[in-house]
């Protein structure tokens, strides 16, 4: 499955910033430490080759963190490029990113510093903007896309802001990055189904966090496929219809909105490593699907010739 999720403003919001790009002198992206690659738009990343750029890896709490140090230095094989691993939810780190905001562009006397605060939705980049303005100035909330428009704010202390809205890319290419997207919460509810964000997600903590679900769901012995894990967990919670038949549409809503929460501990969905072999089978799937309309195309031409002849 592929999970496309592009709402209008979202186009919007990318020509804007297009347009604001050269005004701006540091680029910071708010990424979900979960998900650090899934997470990154690589929209944003085509824009910032030159510019001062930071990675905010949000949400530690709910990650993996030897595989979030993986991502740190992975990230920061770029010369232009410094991460940050944060949990803005729980902790301030405003002077760490005003001290990197300045070393990466000093301040110009008479000019303020333009910090433009990118990422995908309900990554907390509204956060962010409260956390450093010390104050509540944009609204935050666990539902993407709160955000719709630019705004400025100036942080009194030579740097000024610009907020953005928060936004996707209008396809997303590896299926896995999109279900990471979907289970992670980045993609509205309503454009997802509960019940294959749920697979995805069973199958993914089977293989690499089997002690979490042990803990979690005091199971003795683990089940060797993610439906019949959902099964146990939807018998556990009483998610059950007539004939005891377990409601896997409850039981996947259940199971998802927990790990979403943390309560399945701290994860990490994906590793450099993975990432790399992934945009490897993608781009061998991308070539033969250019191959194939190359030779539809030429087919279609070929009958068009033969036609042609034909009638003369």
């Amino acid at each position: 499955m592929s999970i496309q999720w592009y709402p209008g403003h979202m186009h919007k919001a990318s020509k804007e910033m297009i347009e604001t790009l050269p005004l701006v002198n540091v680029v910071i992206e708010v990424l979900d430490a979960r998900i650090p690659y899934s997470s990154s738009n690589p929209f944003i990343g085509e824009l910032c080759t030159e510019k001062p750029y930071i990675k905010l890896l949000n949400k530690t709490d709910l990650a993996d963190p030897e595989i979030t140090l993986q991502w740190q230095e992975y990230f920061e094989q770029r010369s232009n490029t410094k991460t940050l691993a944060l949990d803005l939810k729980n902790h301030d780190p405003s002077k760490q990113i005003i001290d990197l905001i300045n070393k990466l562009s000093p301040q110009k006397e008479g000019r303020n510093t333009l910090a433009m605060v990118t990422g995908i939705p309900n990554v907390g980049k509204s956060t962010l903007i409260n956390c450093l303005a010390g104050k509540h100035i944009t609204k935050t909330g666990d539902e993407p896309a709160v955000t719709k428009g630019q705004q400025r704010i100036n942080l009194r202390n030579g740097i000024m802001l610009l907020d953005t809205p928060g936004i996707l890319w209008p396809k997303i290419e590896n299926p896995q990055g999109s279900y990471r997207l979907g289970t992670t919460g980045a993609i509205k509810d309503t454009a997802v189904s509960y019940e294959d964000l749920a697979y995805f997600g069973a199958e993914f903590l089977l293989e690499k966090y089997p002690e979490r679900l042990i803990e979690r769901y005091n199971i003795l012995q683990l089940p060797k496929t993610e439906i019949e894990l959902l099964e146990l967990i939807g018998a556990q919670r009483g998610c059950l219809r007539a004939g005891g038949r377990v409601d896997l549409e409850r039981v996947s809503t259940i199971f998802i909105n927990e790990l979403r929460a943390g309560m399945l501990g701290p994860l990490g969905f994906e590793t450099p490593e993975v990432i790399e072999a992934e945009l490897e089978q993608v781009a061998i799937i991308k070539a033969e699907k250019e191959e194939r309309e190359k030779l539809r195309l030429e087919k279609a031409a070929a009958r068009r010739r033969k036609a042609k002849a034909n009638r003369k």
